[in-house]
């Protein structure tokens, strides 16, 4: 499940959400429900990957910010989710396409956000995150799946708003989407 919201004043707010979000999917109440983030790399509790238990059991999350909205993402398993502004990718072209994205989106902002949005949901399930390069996924919007590491992955590709992108990599695993 993945939640599309306001985001909150302060990332202790989105934080709450993601809890409550949790506690929904898993149908317990928030108090059975312990998320935090940890950066892999250093181990902070400050930055980093978000993660989740209920009762104790890991539970697949992911979170992921863009210009006035927020993406909280529920899962049994790894997943990563990334939500972007086509305009924002518009403004500030990158410098992480492969030539294969480069022709298939020939010009259109909309797809370059695409890939740009399915490079960071795949390196978030993965969980190194930019510590990779993202250059090193190739993604194919039109085929809704990304290639990493000699491995194709599915991609649910969504454009809740005409200026909004939203990226869900799960393994295949079925996904909804709710505003609130």
């Amino acid at each position: 499940m993945v939640s599309l919201r306001a985001p909150g004043a302060h990332p202790s707010v989105d934080r709450e959400a993601l809890v409550a979000a949790v506690a929904t999917v898993a149908a317990v109440d928030t108090v059975a429900v312990r998320a935090g983030r940890v950066c892999q790399h250093c181990g902070a509790t400050d930055h980093g990957r978000p993660w989740a238990t209920v009762h104790g059991e890991p539970v697949g999350v992911s979170l992921s910010r863009a210009p006035g909205t927020v993406a909280l993402a529920v899962g049994p398993g790894p997943l990563g989710v990334d939500v972007e502004r086509v305009s924002r990718v518009a403004a500030a072209p990158l410098d992480v396409f492969t030539a294969g994205e480069v022709a298939r989106a020939a010009g259109d902002p909309a797809v370059l956000a695409a890939c740009w949005a399915g490079k960071e949901a795949v390196l978030k399930r993965d969980g190194r995150g930019l510590r990779v390069d993202p250059a090193s996924v190739d993604v194919d919007v039109l085929a809704a799946q990304a290639t990493f590491e000699g491995s194709v992955q599915p991609l649910v590709i969504l454009h809740p708003e005409p200026d909004l992108v939203l990226v869900v990599a799960a393994g295949g695993a079925a996904v909804s989407v709710q505003a609130g």
